[in-house]
């Protein structure tokens, strides 16, 4: 395995975001296909401390060690854990930090990991097997109607959600709910066809993905880890899929580099909690892909990207907000 078989999701944008240098030391968050790595390595001599929680992933880009030598050094974990992993292999700080947020197109085509109602296959969705947890059957059959409908509500912004909890909750009486294609088959049924021609179950399916992997919880710790983590000058890149990953990395930006609004003109001003902004933003907006790129890839399409550079300042004393991580059940 020279190269990835995926396409790196906005990989022009995030090379020239991130501008590797000979020497400095780049930690990929979301290692998958070693798309971003691979990228980072040919462009520099630099070095990869890259992470995935999915070891079938790692056992895959094995072989790149065999090209890039000690320069890619591979390790199994979460990305919202990176600072103790990074410290593990010996670094204190890196200059890059890079999150490419999300199921992995692999994972996808892999039937047997459940997260597609493409394929009728075990309900799992764990992008972790190996450490245990709870499976999306696990939610989808004991979890109770009022929180399965805010679980599909909250994560998959999904208006139906109570209708949608209803039909699962009245199938599972009947049969427990073992496949992702019994599963899409009661959502596709609570659910009116849209005119955009998205598949009804698809917000169903990125709730319980999300929930079961505690994708935003890893996200936030992840963030707030990042003022641990880089050096001054470092760069801290996150790509994201859809809005509440975004509004979450836009939130943490604006809080971190002093841009949070100040509220109404007509109140006192909220008391200073004494934190010097510890990122400089290029820009306020997020960078979005190409018009070739969304033809092209269509994994793209939805994405966005935002960049922080870290300053000298030491990390906020205040936590991240947790609002979004919320556990169901």
């Amino acid at each position: 395995m020279t190269e990835a078989p995926h396409i790196p999701v906005m990989l022009n944008d995030v090379l020239a975001a991130l501008a590797p240098q000979d020497g400095e030391v780049y930690v990929d968050g979301t290692f998958g296909a070693g798309g971003y790595s691979s990228a980072f390595l040919d462009a520099s001599d630099c070095t990869v401390l890259a992470i995935d929680r999915d070891r079938s992933a790692l056992e895959a880009g094995a072989a790149l060690t065999e090209k890039y030598g000690q320069r890619l050094v591979l390790n199994y974990g979460c990305f919202g854990d990176v600072l103790a992993l990074v410290r593990a292999t010996g670094y204190e700080r890196v200059d890059g930090f890079v999150i490419d947020i999300g199921v992995s197109s692999m994972q996808i085509d892999q039937a047997e990991r459940g997260f597609s109602f493409r394929y009728d296959a075990p309900l799992d969705m764990r992008m972790d097997r190996d450490s245990g947890g709870r499976t999306a059957a696990d939610i989808v059959n004991t979890l109770a109607e009022k929180d399965l409908a805010d679980l599909i509500y909250r994560y998959g912004e999904e208006r139906h959600s109570r209708r949608i909890a209803r039909q699962i909750v009245a199938a599972r009486a009947e049969a427990t709910i073992e496949t992702t294609g019994r599963l899409a088959d009661l959502v596709r049924a609570a659910v009116p066809k849209s005119k955009d021609q998205i598949d009804p179950a698809t917000r169903t399916f990125q709730a319980l993905r999300i929930a079961v992997n505690d994708e935003l919880g890893e996200l936030e710790r992840a963030l707030a880890t990042s003022e641990h983590l880089l050096s001054e000058g470092g760069r801290l890149i996150v790509v994201s899929f859809h809005s509440l990953e975004d509004s979450i990395v836009k939130h943490f930006l604006r809080e971190r580099s002093g841009q949070q609004g100040r509220g109404s003109r007509y109140l006192p001003d909220a008391p200073d909690d004494g934190d010097l902004p510890s990122f400089t933003l290029p820009s306020r907006k997020a960078v979005f892909p190409s018009e070739e790129e969304s033809a092209s890839n269509p994994r793209a399409r939805s994405a966005r990207m935002r960049v922080a550079v870290r300053t000298n300042a030491p990390p906020s004393k205040t936590p991240v907000t947790q609002k979004y991580a919320e556990g169901f059940g």
